[in-house]
């Protein structure tokens, strides 16, 4: 995650401050990894029990557009959140028991490239792939 300093100015750049509920569940995240909102909530009530779901939704959501934060959908049910620190990287969801893996953005230029030549950017950030990794299917990874 970035530093302190790097969230109050992304936030100060567009009329925000951090707050202590902002500091929190950004805070979250980071330490979660790949959270729901509701993953984050429960996180967050650990240290103040006094915040709600609403809040949690709404910074998350400003917290995305501040590009400190992505969401990708790695089931069917609420977007899953993860810090923009670090690589820019998409995700292998095993089916069988559910490891998320994240995966350098870089392992798909050939995919990213073929794409492109297409006349098509992708986001790779959004991008969620499911199947089953090796040790559901039995081999060593």
């Amino acid at each position: 995650m970035p530093e302190e300093a790097d969230w109050r100015a992304a936030l100060r750049e567009k009329g925000y401050r951090l707050t202590p509920q902002r500091e929190l569940i950004l805070g979250a995240v980071d330490a979660l990894g790949h959270a729901t909102p509701d993953e984050v909530l429960a996180h967050v009530q650990q240290t103040v029990s006094t915040i709600n779901a609403s809040t949690v939704y709404r910074t998350l959501e400003v917290l995305e557009e501040l590009g400190l934060v992505r969401h990708a959908h790695l089931t069917d049910r609420a977007p899953t959140y993860h810090s923009t620190r670090g690589h820019v990287h998409f995700h292998l969801v095993c089916r069988g028991c559910g490891d998320v893996i994240s995966v350098d953005e870089a392992e798909a230029a050939p995919f990213v490239a073929a794409l492109a030549a297409r006349g098509f950017v992708a986001d790779l950030g959004h991008l969620t792939v499911h199947g089953r990794c090796a040790r559901c299917e039995g081999a060593t990874p």
